[in-house]
């Protein structure tokens, strides 16, 4: 059974007249007919009586004609959904991001997609990049900003570099300063604010450590960004975070480089290799690239 079938089925029974339906529908009308004469044979019943010239609709055809006008009903209805997710008046896109690109990233980039696609909904996973990789395996996200390198055995993910950022340290401002520029080496020294386990930052700070040939002492531990920021606010010590972070802290807090080389994180976005993103997680995609490129090296 085709929906053309029932869109002419439809047209001869509200039209009572096959040339007439067969105008309403711009198709002849000896196709008309055969299309009526197969979907008949498809169903094993007639649907009009033809008796002298005039047509009506059997008792199968009465029972066929709700059902039909519902389908074509569904049909123009999916038609225009799809229509309308193609042409992003709806939808939505799964991004996960790091809870870092969560503070200092995204709020600029989700604040333009949404600025040209009011309809489509966002939904944001905050996660450390080997929680975002699963997710992404699973299905559960479209798109994930992760740090590269990926982890060890991840899936087959494409990557997509956005942008490399240099990572500084934050001090409270009532507090004394340290060093400026910071030599890795004199973290030795200094009372840390650490993320938890599972933040890229944590492991990148610490491993930059122990490559100086020290453990970092921690005041505080596990907590997330926000967390983090509060508690050298309050003075309990010194935290490495990245340099889009740092730009959005606000004055109560001090900021200071890093000598060369430094510590940067390259940012990249990630989606399955087997299976492309839908249309409008690729025109997220296209922002968050515009949008990167114009930013790129500007905090080295």
């Amino acid at each position: 059974m085709q929906l053309q079938q029932l869109r002419y089925f439809v047209a001869v029974a509200e039209a009572r007249h096959f040339t007439h339906a067969a105008e309403l529908v711009h198709v002849s009308q000896p196709s008309l007919s055969q299309q009526i004469r197969a979907l008949e044979k498809e169903l094993g019943a007639e649907l009009f009586s033809r008796a002298r010239g005039n047509i009506a609709l059997t008792e199968a055809g009465e029972a066929l004609l709700p059902l039909a006008r519902r389908i074509l009903a569904d049909a123009d209805t999916a038609r225009h959904e799809v229509q309308e997710l193609v042409q992003l008046r709806r939808g939505r896109v799964r991004l996960g991001a790091t809870p870092s690109l969560c503070t200092g990233l995204l709020p600029d980039v989700l604040r333009a997609f949404h600025d040209r696609h009011p309809g489509i909904q966002l939904l944001i996973d905050e996660g450390g990049s080997h929680d975002l990789v699963r997710r992404l395996a699973r299905g559960a996200l479209d798109l994930a900003l992760v740090v590269l390198p990926l982890p060890p055995a991840s899936p087959a993910l494409t990557t997509v570099e956005l942008l490399r950022e240099d990572l500084v340290v934050v001090s409270s401002a009532v507090s004394p300063a340290p060093r400026d520029p910071v030599r890795i080496s004199d973290l030795r020294d200094q009372p840390l604010v650490m993320f938890r386990h599972g933040y890229d930052l944590r492991e990148l700070t610490v491993a930059a450590c122990r490559a100086e040939g020290f453990e970092p002492a921690f005041t505080v531990e596990g907590g997330e960004m926000d967390a983090v920021l509060g508690f050298v606010r309050a003075g309990l010590g010194l935290a490495v975070v990245p340099r889009m972070v740092a730009d959005r802290a606000g004055p109560d807090l001090r900021v200071t480089p890093l000598a060369r080389p430094g510590l940067r994180r390259t940012i990249a976005l990630a989606h399955r290799s087997d299976v492309a993103p839908p249309r409008a997680a690729r025109e997220l995609q296209k922002v968050l690239l515009t949008m990167t490129a114009a930013d790129d090296g500007a905090d080295g």
